[in-house]
């Protein structure tokens, strides 16, 4: 017969535990309900965050270029190296030609000198570190042996430093990427921020850095200033042939730039060779600490780091490449972003 059981009645303060999450439920969801959403961020809150954004990617570019270069300096330092090395085993294998030719005739004559044929047949570097042993071979023997022996020392230093330039240029490229995926990534927040703008606001945005720009170019051209010299007369013309040429990280002309590729680009035309990145163009002449002392043509610095540079237009303006996004163009050096630290006539 079966038993019948009454079922389990729950415990009192399993019921208790019951009711008060359920409670604590009903006032998350309530407080939930009640809450209001997240405010969108206005247009310039958005700016803003884009405008810090595009300066640390322009301080990675800067770095990024400052290891592009390295390595190209030491991709064609690596490839003197290795051709002056091809061309030292060419004479070393001449001089162990001679030699050769020295045991042959000893051979034919007679038989091969003892000091020539250890040489031949052993360690050359050990056996000719006994200085003893040059004192039994003949005078061009002798000096032959001693070519030998430099040649060969030479082209062991050469291959030790083309390997250690090597080992820094594997460095340098992993560095390289590291830059360019750090530029990369400011770039995409950035643009998934602009993204976040109605179409209304980025047309705002676009309107107000137009009227900027016309403001810019009036100030210049009712601008006095003169050129510092010829050259940098050269450089500002140049660089004002690429005005509305796009801003790209990394370029250096002709049809893209970034700050300091227009700069470097721009004095280029004139024929003046300065460094490729805006630090190292901070050495590239005299430095003008005053802005009522600017000429047209001087390059102009901002940023604490000093990572950005453009040209100075006269009137309190800049001719730059200034962030990806935009082209070069003028802009008043009160709206770059970032103090301006002094200027250098090259």
């Amino acid at each position: 017969m079966a038993s019948h059981r009454r079922p389990k009645q729950p415990s009192r303060t399993r019921v208790t535990v019951l009711t008060t999450a359920a409670a604590a439920a009903v006032a998350l969801s309530s407080q939930a309900a009640n809450a209001a959403p997240s405010e969108k961020p206005s247009k310039d809150e958005v700016k803003a965050k884009v405008d810090k954004l595009y300066q640390e990617a322009e301080q990675a570019t800067e770095k990024y270029n400052g290891a592009k270069e390295k390595q190209e300096k030491l991709q064609k330092e690596i490839s003197t190296i290795q051709d002056n090395v091809a061309r030292g085993q060419e004479e070393l294998n001449e001089l162990r030609d001679g030699l050769g030719s020295m045991a042959s005739s000893q051979y034919r004559s007679g038989g091969i000198d003892p000091s020539l044929q250890l040489f031949l047949s052993a360690d050359p570097d050990n056996y000719l570190d006994k200085a003893s042993t040059l004192d039994q071979l003949s005078g061009q023997q002798a000096e032959t042996l001693k070519k030998v022996q430099e040649k060969q020392r030479d082209l062991a230093q050469q291959r030790a430093e083309a390997s250690e330039k090597l080992k820094d240029l594997s460095a340098t490229r992993t560095e390289l990427g590291k830059k360019k995926k750090e530029v990369q990534g400011k770039l995409s927040s950035a643009q998934k921020l602009l993204n976040s703008l109605t179409a209304q606001e980025k047309a705002a945005l676009q309107a107000e850095e137009q009227r900027a720009t016309r403001s810019s170019e009036r100030q210049v051209l009712t601008g006095t200033g003169t050129p510092a010299s010829g050259r940098a007369a050269a450089a500002f013309a140049a660089a004002q042939s690429k005005l509305g040429t796009p801003y790209v990280y990394g370029a250096t002309g002709p049809s893209s730039f970034d700050c300091s590729g227009l700069t470097s680009w721009a004095y280029a035309q004139a024929g003046v060779g300065i460094p490729r990145t805006s630090e190292a163009q901070t050495g590239a002449g005299t430095r003008i600490s005053s802005m009522s002392q600017l000429q047209v043509g001087d390059l102009v610095f901002f940023f604490n780091d000093l990572h950005h540079v453009g040209l100075y237009a006269g009137n309190g303006q800049v001719l730059h490449a200034p962030r990806t996004g935009t082209v070069v163009r003028y802009e008043s050096m009160s709206t770059i972003g970032g103090p301006f630290m002094f200027g250098v006539r090259v």
